[in-house]
């Protein structure tokens, strides 16, 4: 079985710890900001009520992380790896938010930087799936090199269907970058 939830993955920018059950209170304080999720398919994560159910997706995910700004040790986000098909070669990296304050700044292309670098150790392919109303999200992924697929239905924990954009980077295309 592979490990998608190493020790640690880190840079100058950002630490990336395996998310626990006891990181709850943290990373609630970080996604209780209702403009975080604005642009977001599920606008209500930052109710309680509905933030614990995303987080109990996250631990049960087993390659959830807690981002942590490396100079300041606070938290500010959380991401993680999902859906390993290992018939297709491929893992997910998605449900990634981070503090407003950390908007424009480089800590999504650190901390997908150093997921996309462990994933193609072990895998070929990475998918990402955006809200289609999530411009900012998809601006990043753009930066990042990702190529728009496809416009599907998604699934998500506990929570109804949402319209993504599907993106995808291959070890070949990320070589490249």
């Amino acid at each position: 079985m592979m490990n998608w939830q190493p020790d640690v993955l880190e840079n100058d920018c950002v630490q990336l710890v395996p998310l626990k059950t006891d990181h709850f209170d943290q990373l609630y304080q970080v996604a209780s900001d209702p403009l975080i999720w604005e642009q977001h398919p599920n606008k209500n994560r930052y109710q309680l009520p509905v933030f614990k159910n995303f987080f109990e997706g996250a631990i049960l995910s087993q390659g959830a992380f807690l981002i942590i700004d490396a100079v300041s040790k606070n938290a500010i986000g959380s991401s993680r790896f999902c859906n390993f098909n290992e018939a297709q070669d491929s893992i997910e990296i998605g449900y990634t938010f981070y503090a407003r304050q950390c908007w424009g700044k480089p800590y999504n292309k650190s901390t997908k930087e150093l997921m996309i670098n462990y994933a193609l150790e072990k895998v070929s392919t990475i998918h990402f799936f955006v809200g289609a109303e999530n411009i900012r999200s998809q601006k990043a992924m753009e930066k990042l090199g990702a190529i728009k697929l496809a416009e599907i239905l998604m699934p998500y924990y506990g929570e109804p269907d949402r319209l993504n954009f599907q993106y995808q980077i291959t070890r070949s295309n990320w070589n490249k970058i």
